[in-house]
Formats: structure tokens, sequence, C-alpha cells
């Protein structure tokens, strides 16, 4: 991993992208939807040129097509604008009934960039899914894990999930999905795409920035005493003292 020192952010060019772990389990429960509702299954990434690779991968699972937000003006995004430039991307695509997400991302760990793109579009969410009970009359009904035990909670559609391990086991891509990932074209947008705001994008549009970064200096060594117990206790009282004197 490296940092820009200019701009305190992750250096995501020429670094391999993989699908987030947690969206693996979004990516299935999308399919299995799909699968026993009809439909269809897209898949958004924001990030470097890259990340096709990853939406490749969604595709090869069983996603039907692929879109990556990526532009030079989304460079150094929070997750405020981060969860903003998403929302307009799936604005564009106009008709949706559900967006899942996993419920964080390995690398910031927030767990608010799904919250942040139910706040944009305006609609419901519910976070910590684990079971999607059931789909009727534009209602779902859910099981959201908590820290004491679940909550059964219903919702109406459209409406945006982010999910947990529990939720289900992913599928491995098949020969099948595999070829048409490899034949399949991903979709790109930039910020002129999306008629987005520029003072919401980026660096610009995030309120939160890291203002410094470093290494913290190694550990000191550790003081090994080999006498007996006594002398170690009376060795290590001096120590003590001669360190707060």
């Amino acid at each position: 991993m490296q940092i820009d020192p200019k701009t305190n952010t992750l250096v995501r060019e020429g670094v391999v992208s993989i699908i987030n772990p947690f969206d693996v389990y979004a990516i299935e429960e999308g399919i299995r939807l799909k699968e026993k509702f009809g439909g269809k299954t897209t898949v958004i990434s924001m990030g470097p040129p890259q990340a096709e690779a990853a939406l490749k991968e969604a595709i090869s699972l069983g996603c039907d097509e692929g879109i990556l937000v990526g532009d030079r003006a989304f460079a150094g995004s929070d997750t405020l604008a981060t969860s903003y430039t998403l929302a307009k991307a799936i604005q564009k695509i106009k008709e949706f009934d559900i967006i899942l997400c996993g419920k964080q991302a390995s690398d910031g760990d927030t767990a608010q960039v799904g919250p942040g793109i139910s706040a944009h579009l305006d609609i419901p969410q519910i976070t910590y899914v684990k079971k999607i009970e059931e789909i009727k009359d534009n209602q779902m009904i859910v099981e959201r894990m908590t820290e004491e035990g679940y909550e059964i909670i219903k919702v109406s559609l459209p409406c945006l999930l982010t999910v947990v391990k529990e939720i289900n086991e992913p599928r491995i891509p098949s020969l099948k999905g595999m070829m048409r990932a490899k034949k399949a074209v991903i979709t790109n947008w930039k910020a002129i795409d999306l008629e987005t705001e520029e003072d919401r994008l980026g660096l610009t549009g995030s309120p939160t920035q890291v203002v410094r970064i470093f290494t913290p200096p190694p550990r000191p060594k550790g003081h090994i005493f080999d006498s007996a117990p006594d002398e170690c206790v009376d060795k290590l009282v001096n120590m003590l003292k001669d360190h707060l004197s």
C-alpha cells in the first residue's frame, strides 16, 4: 500500500483491484434474487480503469452487466463524495428495486457508503442484513443482525440493503460465466455523464480528510531479568523509579 505524500490518499493507480470481500455476498444475493424473481442485476464500481477486472469477475458469477464510474475528478473521495457519486450513477440507470452493498469496505471499514447512497437517493435502508425472508406486494421482510441477536424488519421497495457474510455462500464462476465475462464490454461513466456537481466530488467534496499520515516508530526492545525472584522485583522497581523520575 502506498500513500500520496501530497494528498495523504491511497495511490490506486497500478494496483490490482479485487472485489471487496463483503461485496461478494451482496453480488451472490443479487444473483439469487434474479434467479428466483427474474429481472436484471447490474454491478457498479467507482474506481480506476483496472477495476474493470473486478466487474468482469462479477459478470462471470452471474451479473448481467458492469458499470465503471471512473474519473480523475473522483480521486480522493471520502465516504460522502463516494456515496454521492454512486447515487448519481444509480439515478442514471433510473429503474431499480433493490440496491445491495457489502456491510463495509475492507480498506476504510467505515460502513458509511451504503447508508450514504440511500440518503442521497431518499430511499429506506436496512444494514447488516443476514437473511431476506420474503418479497411480496412491493415489500420486503428481512432479518437484520444486531449485537444482541437479530431483528425482523419490513421495508417498502425500492430500498437499499447492506449484507453480512452470514446471508449466503458465494458461488464460484462457471466456465460459461468466465467465457461470457471475457467478451463483456464494461460501460464507463465519467463525471460529465452523471451530471454531477463539481464541488461535491473528490477531495473538494470530501469534508473528512487525512491531515497527516506516518509510520509509527519501532517498539524498543524489552528487558529480561535473569535472577532470583526477589532480585528481579528489586531491579524492576529501581527501573520504574528511574523511568518515572
